[in-house]
């Protein structure tokens, strides 16, 4: 299918109104509870955390929102996916390969279409986070 046609048989026309004045996401927050491995998890795939707040405060800024870790009271996340957007597919590929030779699990990366033609990596974590790594795939015109 092409994304003309794609776009024609799952977009809304014209689109709602939005009820909010949504800019986009300021961050996530993850809580872990084997808290240090993930730290050190995260430090291997992102590198040196931009904000440190004590020990129990690590984050990284992913272009304009911001990944936050801390120690969880009972459990990892459940039922969250967090979705990265990325430059270019190269770098959504180089992303991809860095979480999982830190021993996260994910199949291949693909181009989809998913509200606009996407490279689409997915990938899982050690603590069971789900992660989608995205680049948009510019069409020629």
């Amino acid at each position: 299918m092409d994304y003309e046609s794609y776009r024609n048989a799952y977009f809304v026309d014209p689109q709602p109104e939005a009820r909010f004045d949504f800019i986009g996401l300021h961050g996530i927050a993850l809580f872990f509870s084997d808290y240090d491995a993930a730290l050190a998890y995260y430090k291997e795939v992102l590198g040196p955390p931009a904000y440190v707040e004590g020990r129990l405060t690590n984050g990284w800024r992913l272009g304009n929102i911001w990944l936050t870790l801390f120690p969880a009271s009972s459990g990892s996340p459940q039922n969250a996916e967090i979705h990265i957007l990325v430059g270019t597919p190269q770098e959504a590929d180089r992303l991809h390969k860095a979480f999982l030779d830190a021993l996260g699990m994910g199949g291949e990366p693909s181009d989809e279409l998913m509200y606009e033609p996407i490279r689409y990596c997915s990938v899982t974590d050690p603590f069971g986070t789900d992660i989608l790594i995205v680049s948009r795939i510019h069409q020629d015109s």
